[in-house]
């Protein structure tokens, strides 16, 4: 798993430039920095909005004894979405918009959820007590 963290750490950035840079040839430096800006704005709001909303439903699942199972899993999304959206890039934006939309964030959290499945059967997930 390092592998392909160091991979996407080399291959994102560079990515993310070379889009920037082909924005910038076909709408103008200008008015790709803004976009660029606009999108942070608008995903830093739709994290916030989304994040909250997760986070009273979870406390209404705990209020009435139910485990927030699938709220934590969009809780991880949105964050995750959040983050992506103020990194400066194109591509990272359309993820991070695609985890913060509650029908496309499904898509994630069942991914999601098969991984976390899938490394608590094989003894790979471990909760270590402070």
């Amino acid at each position: 798993m390092g592998k392909w963290i160091l991979l996407a750490i080399v291959i994102v950035p560079a990515v993310e430039i070379w889009g920037i840079l082909r924005m910038g040839s076909w709408i103008g430096g200008t008015a790709t920095f803004l976009l660029i800006l606009l999108t942070g704005v608008i995903g830093a709001y739709l994290a916030k909005k989304e994040g909250r909303k997760a986070l009273l439903e979870a406390q209404q699942q705990m209020q009435s004894g139910q485990i927030p199972g699938r709220t934590l899993l969009d809780g991880i999304c949105i964050v995750i979405g959040g983050v992506l959206l103020l990194t400066p890039g194109f591509i990272t934006d359309a993820v991070g918009f695609s985890l913060l939309i509650p029908p496309t964030r499904m898509i994630y959290r069942g991914v999601l959820l098969k991984w976390l499945e899938k490394r608590m059967r094989s003894g790979q997930f471990v909760v270590r007590r402070w």
